[in-house]
Parts: structure tokens; C-alpha cells; sequence
């Protein structure tokens, strides 16, 4: 390695007989002290491979002396397991001429080999690879040397704007050179086809063997060159791919047809070219028309593979380049959004998308956030309303105050979070990585076996070639390497465009598989802000005259029941009278004269003290308590002082809450609250949603410690939370699933996030991940029954090349085609497929009620 690995890992030196040593720099988080140096110094001693480490408290990095099998991998977790952490980082390249699972894996591994690479992933899908290392350890030139040694190209990806515009052109380009590839082929196979074609017909007409020759040298070695090219490129890096057996087979049924032709031409003179009965059999029909169909296949599985990555593209075509800013002075001037600051006030015009993430300082409007949050519908914008980035605003003008610019915004997280779910594997895909490691290998040996059988059995050396050529050619590894990244690159992108941010392949895996959803209570299912539940006026008094004076009493609060008083008369039409005289009665409530009428509205001691009697609502008070309700009384005070009502307050549930809970139990499964309010609350919510069973009052470490206990009763179990008190549970959950209404820290412990505070959102999140599942073993089962079936037909000479060449063309397309059929999932569909069976029977007596019997 060269640059700036060569500064890290610097130069070896024996430490042994046959051995050598590296020395590698690594950046350690969180020493305070010279104890916590000496702590991580003598963790990295233990690492296996480890001869010396030392830790420098001032620039808090480690330098360890290593062999150089031991894992820089192994580094990391030794630090962590001493308390504290490497700093990471990862880069994504864009890996160029990858053709099958083997390459993949032969990227992989040249990846991994870099030292200070602590982890690396490639997805055959997308052409990328994400490298993790710990942070300034390795450059992108090493990692690119890396790539070329192992016989393939590599660049860093491009980023925002212009780069990422470049790449798009150049892969339209590159799409139309191979559009223009296939049709050349195409034409120049066309006559060698024809005989074939024209034989029903009555027509015997053969092309003379040079002019057959003439046309299959120009597919074979000009058009047919890439396979040449990145064979000999694996061949030369030890490995073997899809390249280099379309590559062998093809040049074994060119060869063969040379041979022939050559051996007629001396035996026969002219006539041995073709002329009359004279002309020997050749195949170069074989090798043509099975580089024009590879050429076709692969042309057709990148216009799909670009389709499946269509998700990433929209996203980030949703970016503006430019924004008015407003200027001190009142005018507008129009700037890059690159060169915004949090803190600009921008300008959006009607039918413009918004350029950051902001807050409305100015104008109303409706904002069109479908893209970006799944929401069908316009959303009303106001002053102080948060609005996104990407976003269409309506038919207003609105002035927004940023908040959020480049990586930080709403937008840019969206599309980090679905390119990290494309990019990782799932845990199934590592079975097809060992099984890809041997593919290329086994099957150049049963194309050996295949030739020594043919010959053993007496049969023509002719006849044993074409039947390997067969086997060379069906054999087809890109559909294993394609099965599983190309479903979690359909299903990620459909799961983001409708509102469902999938974190990582393992959490979408994982997640078909979930039998009980445990949800938290506060933010997930209810609004997660007070509101009126009830209102219960005295004798002599309505609802309305007594919500007209509670709304007057407490207009100009800003305190949370304040506001929901006034939510409650706006969303009644009931225009409160002005108050005088308002005093706050610190601990109790609040005074106020409301049209000559003294009152006062607070709690049942400051009611005791003014002498109200409260016996008429004391019995409905005390229900409403019972559910968790805080009570608020309002009176009149002075000559005669009494009752006008009750006003409750609530956590008021979601209005999607109900139908959420119906859609899980309509797919079988179980539904669980967790929640840390009091258990009059949690029953009465749990009672009204139809929540099998209820936890409630609990601390966020027993939150975590209930979902343990369902995991070890054997259901999988998903967590639903907003807040920062269940990112424990989330963290503990085999699936945990975040709302983007709560905070940033449930969000990073989840797997799963909903871009709407919608629980209907968490039914769609498993359909989806089931049926993406399903279309992964689905693809699996195809491509090992493809070669399965295929190379053993090829073997015994049932297959002809040309036969092979097709299916190995159709092999590949049509995984990449049966996991784009996953776009037409719309949100619903879970409820719609079950809604025709039995409804799930909901109560306390099954096995998730069972679990929680028992409190820590």
C-alpha cells in the first residue's frame, strides 16, 4: 500500500521465524485518564496477534504491533469490551466490472485485506461496496488499489449535485454503447440463425464456413471482448466469475468450428470451406448467438437493476439547488442551498419545493409531503409549524427560518438510512456468499468430468466439447448473487417512498418473522399532549357556556392544559369573552374576572379552599381519575359561590391507534403495552384499542427486561417507541420500530423508523418485510434449482449451447424482475390480504399475556 496507509500501518519487520509484524494507529474515544489508557493497552496485549500496544492520552490513539492474519476487527472489540471506542467511518465506492456473486466475494475479501479495513460489504445490485475502518486509518487510494489488484475498477462514490449528475450521464451513456453492442451482435448473428429459422420452411440454406467464420469473430472478439477482459482479470487474481466461464465456453465452440473449418480446408481445398455437401459441422452459430444473448441479458438486468435503485434517484432529485434567501434589508437574493446557514430565512413561492428544513416564520399554506412521508395529503402550514426539505409547498408564500442544512436535514437522513439498508446484506445473503466462493470452481470442474465422461463412453471429442461449452455456459452465479440484494433494494425503496425508513437488511430480514409487537403508550398511541376527554358541567349550566368560560380563564396560558382548553373551543367554534384580573394561583390553578363573574378554575384543594361543594361530580371525577384522568374544576366565587363543572384531561389516543392494533391482530399478531403511566391510563387505552395485554408503570430498564422475557418465551418481538425511554426496549427488541415524531435517540436504536406518527404504519412495515422475504426465498429457490437442474441437462448433452446461453440470460433477469414485482405493494395491503379470514381473537389468555404475568 501507498499514501497515507503507508503512514498508518507502517513498514514490517520479522518477529519470528517466517513471521512478520504491521503497526496500526488507531483512534480510541472516551480515555479520561492515564487508568484508562493503561485499560486499553492491556486489552489490546490480549487481542490474539497482538506483540506490543501502546496507548498516547493526549492524542487518544492507540499504536499496536500486530501480525499480520490478526483482524484489525478484533482490535475494535477489544476496545470496546474495555469501555470504550474506535471511531469509524465508512466510504462507498462504485466497483465497475463485477458480473456475478464470485466477483463480489473476490472484492470482498480484497477489501477486507487492507489493513486497518475493519469490515467491508459488497452489493452486486448496486455496484457498491461500504468499507468500515477506523477513523483517518485508510485513504480511498488504498482501497481502490486494493479493487484493481483483485481485476476490478473502483471510485469513490460521487456525491450531491454536479458529481452525482456526472455518474447518472455516464451510466445513460454506457447503457446506449451496449444497447448499440447488442443490436451489432444481433445483426451479425442474424444470418447464422437464419438456417435454423428457415428450415421448417422447406428452405436449406447454410452460409459458406468463411463467411460463418466472418461474422462470429467480430461478436466473439470485439463485442464479446468484456468477457475476455474481466476473465482474465479473475483468472489472474486466482478466482474465477460468470465472465470467464461465458468466456471459455464460448472460445471452446469458436475453437472447435476453427479446427473443423481448417482441418476441411486442407483435406478438401476450397470445397472445404463450405462449398456444397463438402462443409463440416461448426458451431460458430453457438458462440455468437450465446455472446448476443449474455450481451442482451446483462443489458436487460442493468436497465432493471436501475429501476430497483429508482427509490435513491427520486429522493434525491427531490433536492433544490437553489433558494431565495431573504436578505436584512427585505429584498431576496437567490443562492445556492450549499451556502445557506441554519438561522437564513428563506422564501418559497407557491408550487416551489422547500429547500431546507425549517420553521414557517411567515404565511400559510398546505405542504404536499407525500414523497418524503408517505402522507397522501396535504399538510396545513402556519406560523411556527415545521416544515421539510423536498417538500412542495402549496398556493401560499411562506418564509421559513432554517433549522437543518446538508447532511443534517430531514432529506439527506432519509436517503443515508435507505442507501445504508441497500447496501448491507442480510443475514440469509452469507449463505450465498460460501455457496458463490466454489461456485466457478465446481463448475469448470464438471466441465472437465463432463468431457472425460462424453469420451469414456466412447462418444466424439466433438460431441464432449459442445456438451462442456453447455455446461459452461447455463451455469449462471449472477442469479444467486442477485436473488437477495436486488429484493432488499425493491423493498427498501418501496418502504421509503410510502413513510417506512428501513435502517438495515438484517432489521428487514429479521422482521417477517415478528409474532408480538409491544407498543409504548405515550407519543406512539395517543398524541403524546393533553387534551379534553370530558366535559361534565354542574346542574344549570352547558357544555358550551361552561367550555366558553374555561377558554376565557385560561386564554394567553401557555401551560399544556391551557392549551388544550383552547384546542377544544376552537375545534368547537366557541369564542371565549377577554378575562381580567388573571392571576395565577401557583400550585392550585387560576383566578380570573370573565364578564363581571368572578372565577376560578384549579384543582380539587383549591376548590376545597374557596368552600365549593363538589358532591354532585365527585362520583364522575372519580371514574375519570380512575382512567388516569387529571380533573380541573371550575366555580364562580363571590356572594354565592358555586359549582360549574369538571373539565378532564387525557393523553388522547391516536385516531389511527384502533385500527393499527385490528390490522396486526388481522396477520396474527400479538399486541402488547408497555408503557410507564399509571395502570388506570394503560387499561382504559388498552380496553378502547383491544390490546391483548398491558405492562404499566414501569421503568425503562423493566421495559427492556419485558421485552427479554417474550423473546426467551420463543416469540420474535417488535418494540414501537418514540421517546427516549424506550430506546432501551427498541435496542432489546429483535426488531425495534421508531417514530420520527419522537426522538433522535429511539431512532438510532431502531432498525425500523416511521416518517409518520402513524401506528397503522407498523402493519405495513411487517407485510412489507414478509413479502419481501418471501420474493428473497422465492429468487434463492430459483437460482439453485436453475443450476441444479440446468448444468446436469447440460452434462448429458440435452441442452444445446444456444439453449444454455438463453436460460443463463433469463436466469438472472428474471430474479432481478420477480423482486421488482414487490413496487406494486401499496400500504394497506396487510389488512386487505387478511381481512377476508377470521379475525384475530384478542384477550389476555395467550402467550404474550402470559410472558408479562410476572413484573420485575
Amino acid at each position: 500500500m501507498e499514501g497515507r496507509a503507508r503512514a498508518l500501518t507502517r513498514p514490517t519487520h520479522p518477529s519470528g521465524p517466517g513471521g512478520e509484524t504491521r503497526v496500526v494507529t488507531l483512534p480510541v474515544a472516551g480515555l479520561t485518564c492515564a487508568a484508562c489508557a493503561g485499560r486499553v493497552e492491556k486489552a489490546l496485549r490480549a487481542v490474539p496477534g497482538v506483540s506490543a500496544a501502546s496507548v498516547n492520552l493526549a492524542t487518544e490513539r492507540a499504536s499496536v504491533t500486530l501480525a499480520p492474519q490478526a483482524r484489525i476487527s478484533a482490535l475494535a472489540e477489544a476496545v470496546d469490551r474495555a469501555g470504550y471506542a474506535v471511531g469509524t467511518e465508512t466510504l462507498d465506492l462504485a466497483v465497475a466490472g463485477m458480473t456475478c456473486a464470485s466477483c463480489a466475494g473476490r472484492v470482498e475479501r480484497a477489501l477486507r485485506g487492507v489493513p486497518g479495513v475493519s469490515g467491508a460489504e459488497v452489493n452486486l445490485a448496486t455496484e457498491r461496496a461500504r468499507v468500515t475502518m477506523p477513523a483517518g486509518t485508510v485513504s480511498a487510494a488504498d482501497l481502490v488499489a486494493a479493487v484493481a489488484a483483485a481485476g476490478y475498477d473502483a471510485a469513490p462514490v460521487a456525491g450531491e449535485g454536479a458529481s452525482a449528475e456526472a455518474g447518472e450521464a455516464e451510466k445513460d451513456a454506457a447503457a446506449r454503447r451496449d444497447r448499440a453492442r447488442v443490436v451489432i451482435a444481433a445483426a451479425l448473428a442474424a444470418p447464422l440463425v437464419a438456417p435454423m429459422l428457415l428450415m421448417p420452411f422447406g428452405i436449406a440454406w447454410i452460409p459458406p464456413g468463411w463467411l460463418q467464420g466472418a461474422l462470429a469473430t467480430p461478436i466473439q472478439f470485439w463485442l464479446g471482448g468484456r468477457f475476455y477482459r474481466t476473465g482474465w482479470r479473475a483468472l489472474r487474481a486466482g478466482t474465477g466469475n460468470m465472465d470467464l466461464l461465458v468466456a471459455l465456453g464460448t472460445s471452446a465452440a469458436y475453437g472447435l468450428s476453427l479446427y473443423q473449418l481448417g482441418r476441411a480446408y486442407a483435406e478438401q481445398g476450397p470445397e472445404g470451406m463450405g462449398v456444397g455437401m463438402a462443409m463440416p459441422h461448426l458451431y460458430f452459430e453457438a458462440s455468437a448467438v450465446v455472446v448476443t444473448l449474455v450481451l442482451l441479458g446483462k443489458l436487460l438486468e442493468t436497465r432493471a437493476k436501475r429501476r430497483t435503485a429508482s427509490a435513491i434517484r427520486a429522493l434525491t432529485r427531490l433536492r433544490p439547488e437553489r433558494a431565495r434567501l431573504r436578505c436584512p434589508d427585505g429584498g431576496e437574493a437567490e443562492v445556492a442551498v450549499a451556502a445557506l446557514r441554519v438561522g437564513d430565512r428563506v422564501v418559497v413561492r407557491p408550487g416551489e419545493r422547500l429547500p431546507v428544513d425549517g420553521i414557517v416564520r411567515d404565511g400559510a399554506s398546505a405542504v404536499d409531503e407525500s414523497l418524503i412521508t408517505g402522507e397522501s395529503l396535504p399538510v396545513a402550514k402556519r406560523a411556527g409549524d415545521p416544515v421539510v426539505g423536498g417538500a412542495i409547498n402549496g398556493d401560499g408564500l411562506l418564509v421559513v427560518e432554517t433549522t437543518a442544512v446538508g447532511a443534517q436535514s430531514t432529506l439527506a437522513r432519509i436517503i443515508g438510512m435507505v442507501e445504508g439498508a441497500q447496501a448491507a446484506k442480510a443475514p440469509i445473503q452469507h449463505l450465498v456468499d460460501r455457496v458463490s466462493a466454489v461456485f466457478v470452481p465446481v463448475v469448470l470442474g464438471v466441465s472437465v468430468l463432463t468431457v472425460l465422461g462424453w469420451l469414456i463412453a466412447g462418444d466424439t471429442v466433438e460431441a464432449a466439447i459442445i456438451a462442456a461449452v453447455a455446461v459452461l455456459v447455463i451455469a449462471c452465479p449472477c442469479a444467486l448473487g442477485l436473488a437477495t440484494p436486488a429484493a432488499i433494494m425493491v423493498g427498501t425503496g418501496v418502504a421509503a417512498r410510502h413513510g417506512i425508513l428501513i435502517k438495515d437488511a438484517e432489521a428487514l430480514e429479521v422482521a417477517h418473522a415478528v409474532d408480538t409487537v409491544a407498543f409504548d403508550k405515550t407519543g406512539t398511541l395517543t398524541e403524546g399532549r393533553p387534551a379534553v376527554t370530558a366535559l361534565e358541567p354542574a346542574a344549570g349550566f352547558d357544555r358550551a357556556e361552561m367550555l366558553r368560560l374555561a377558554a376565557a380563564v385560561q386564554a394567553g396560558s401557555e401551560h399544556p392544559l391551557a392549551r388544550a382548553v383552547a384546542a377544544r373551543a376552537g375545534a368547537e367554534a366557541v369564542s371565549p369573552p377577554p378575562a381580567a384580573d388573571v392571576t395565577a394561583l401557583p400550585g392550585r390553578g387560576v383566578a380570573a374576572t370573565v364578564e363581571g363573574r368572578p372565577l376560578r378554575l384549579g384543582s380539587r384543594r383549591l376548590m376545597d379552599e374557596l368552600g365549593i361543594d363538589l358532591r354532585a361530580l365527585s362520583d364522575r371525577a372519580e371514574v375519570l381519575a380512575g382512567e388516569g384522568r387529571t380533573v380541573s374544576w371550575i366555580a364562580e366565587v363571590g356572594a354565592r359561590p358555586r359549582l360549574i363543572g369538571l373539565i378532564a384531561f387525557g393523553d388522547a389516543l391516536k385516531p389511527s391507534s384502533a385500527a393499527a392494533v385490528a390490522a396486526l391482530h388481522r396477520i396474527g399478531i400479538r399486541t402488547v403495552m408497555l408503557t410507564g403511566d399509571n395502570s388506570g391510563s394503560a387499561e382504559a387505552a388498552a380496553r378502547t384499542l383491544g390490546i391483548d395485554a398491558v405492562l404499566a408503570e414501569v421503568l425503562p430498564q423493566d421495559k427492556a427486561a419485558a421485552v427479554v422475557r417474550l423473546k426467551q418465551g420463543g416469540h420474535k418481538v417488535a418494540m414501537v417507541g418514540d421517546g427516549v425511554n424506550d430506546a432501551p426496549a427498541l435496542a432489546a427488541a429483535d426488531v425495534g420500530i421508531a417514530m420520527s415524531t419522537g426522538t433522535d435517540v429511539a431512532m438510532q436504536a431502531a432498525g425500523i423508523t416511521l416518517m409518520r406518527g402513524d401506528p397503522g404504519l407498523v402493519a405495513d412495515a411487517l407485510d412489507l418485510s414478509r413479502r419481501t422475504y418471501a420474493k428473497i426465498r422465492q429468487n434463492l429457490f430459483w437460482a439453485f434449482a436453475y443450476n441444479v437442474v440446468g448444468i446436469p441437462l447440460a452434462a448429458f448433452g440435452l441442452l444445446s449451447p444456444v439453449v444454455a446461453g438463453a436460460a443463463m440470460a433469463f436466469s438472472s433477469l428474471s430474479v432481478v424482475t420477480n423482486a421488482l414485482l414487490l413496487r406494486r405493494w401499496r400500504p394497506g395491503a396487510a389488512g386487505r390480504a387478511a381481512s377476508g379470514g377470521a379475525a384475530f381473537r384478542t384477550g389476555t389468555g395467550n402467550g404474550a399475556a402470559r410472558a408479562l404475568e410476572h413484573r420485575p
